[in-house]
């Protein structure tokens, strides 16, 4: 009997969800800090988070063969020109060594990576956010400015408790274009 995943469950099926998890020791009530994968193919991203998965994904290939590449960078060390022709064979085994890494799989590895990382990215943000925010305080104090608008500051606020956009979703209270009456943007 096969077993389905349901969208709230992670690409590698553990069944994880983001609302809580229940690992049979009673800790029902646990949060689990990891959002889920969507799933195996998800939505397509933005062109800033492709290019966070591709620097992931190079990053792990380049990991695989520092061997090889130290080996290419001390022979091409000193030379310009003939570094191409003098160094033929580190050249080759360093190619030959990213090559054989840089397979479909080890690209979806670096996209579970990307979206495991999403929960730490998420704080990083709020932190420096927070801090922003502190050293603003100061330096309004410090030079005796006048108090931010606090309605500025609730905006702020309310943007950075939004959630992180996956895909193209639209906003609920918005209408397609096709679907506007004549004068409405």
């Amino acid at each position: 009997m096969a077993v389905q995943q349901t969208p709230t469950e992670g690409a590698s099926g553990n069944g994880a969800t983001s609302s809580s998890s229940s690992t049979g020791t009673g800790g029902a009530d646990q949060q689990d800090d990891r959002l889920p994968m969507p799933s195996s193919n998800p939505l397509p991203l933005s062109a800033t988070q492709e290019s966070q998965i591709r620097d992931i994904y190079y990053a792990r290939v380049r990991s695989h063969c520092t061997e090889e590449i130290k080996a290419f960078a001390e022979c091409a060390g000193g030379r310009t020109f003939s570094a191409p022709f003098a160094c033929r064979g580190p050249l080759r085994v360093m190619n030959g060594c990213m090559k054989g890494h840089a397979t479909p799989s080890e690209q979806d590895k670096a996209r579970e990576d990307w979206f495991a990382q999403r929960m730490e990215r998420q704080r990083e943000r709020e932190r420096k956010a927070r801090r922003k925010a502190e050293q603003e305080v100061f330096l309004r104090e410090w030079w005796g400015l006048p108090e931010k608008d606090r309605e500025a500051a609730q905006r702020e606020m309310d943007k950075l408790a939004q959630k992180e956009r996956i895909g193209g979703m639209t906003s609920a209270n918005r209408t397609p274009p096709g679907l506007r009456k004549d004068g409405e943007r």
